[in-house]
């Protein structure tokens, strides 16, 4: 998949303009725009927030640290974090629309401050070596198919000792998912390791391996009910549909079956650069 066909994919226009007029019209014109505010639309993974707590759970950033967001779409998570815990988070994310509603976004939350938006290649990372206390990354490996490259860079950035949380979608045993998904429109934009691999992959890139959980049956459930309200009712007021459009319904419904049905799995890892 080239860099192209990834910006294709994801690119729309006036992001942070619809954001923020979904959220004013939601929750009413004089609510104040913080990340929670935003959080129901600007997570730009399945699990929205709750997922984002969840990693960030197993991440333990601390106050003042410097942690770096591999694929930080909108930068939701990362403004969430930043104000959450007082880090500073970079966000790195190769759509330049994206790139450019973030930056807007932190402004109207006030974190222009502490969080910081790069337009660039998670393969080529534009920093100096042991630049971060900690990194993470979610749902963003799909994308990449030279992933001993994209584990490679994140080791490199990382400082001796820092952690890498990763909250991906893997390969399930009952063959191929159903597109299209929410990161990818046909099979060639996508490359889904399985479980396995993915230890593999991140052993082989030089990471200890901290905890290594499949999330699968977990994530199940509440992508069960999501896809029967979608079904049933509909997109929300608010949700990843407000930059990404109506075919987010088509899928969401999708990756959910597609898991239902033991073709994608979902996992949980915290990986360390050795001291």
């Amino acid at each position: 998949m080239t860099v192209h066909e990834i910006q294709q994919h994801y690119s729309t226009s006036g992001i942070a303009e619809r954001v923020l007029s979904a959220a004013r019209g939601a929750l009413g014109p004089g609510v104040a725009i913080t990340p929670d505010a935003l959080a129901a639309i600007d997570h730009f993974h399945g699990g929205g927030l709750a997922a984002t707590r969840d990693l960030v759970a197993m991440l333990a950033p601390k106050k003042g640290e410097r942690l770096l967001d591999i694929g930080s779409g909108i930068g939701g998570p990362a403004r969430w974090i930043a104000a959450t815990f007082g880090c500073h988070v970079t966000g790195i994310d190769l759509t330049a629309e994206f790139c450019r509603a973030a930056e807007t976004l932190n402004r109207a939350t006030g974190l222009e401050g502490q969080v910081r938006i790069v337009e660039g290649s998670a393969l080529s990372l534009p920093f100096d070596g042991a630049s971060f206390d900690r990194a993470y990354s979610q749902n963003v490996v799909m994308n990449i198919e030279d992933k001993l490259a994209f584990y490679r860079e994140a080791l490199r950035v990382l400082r001796p000792g820092g952690s890498l949380a990763l909250s991906n979608l893997a390969a399930g045993a009952a063959g191929p998912p159903h597109y299209p998904l929410p990161w990818a429109g046909t099979p060639d934009a996508s490359f889904l390791s399985t479980l396995d691999q993915t230890r593999l992959e991140l052993a082989e890139a030089g990471f200890e391996i901290v905890r290594f959980e499949d999330t699968t049956t977990k994530t199940m459930v509440a992508r069960k009910a999501m896809r029967e309200r979608l079904e049933s009712e509909g997109l929300p007021p608010l949700g990843m549909h407000v930059f990404m459009g109506e075919r987010m319904r088509e899928y969401q419904i999708n990756a959910a079956l597609s898991m239902e049905e033991g073709r994608l799995a979902s996992l949980e890892v915290l990986a360390r650069k050795p001291a």
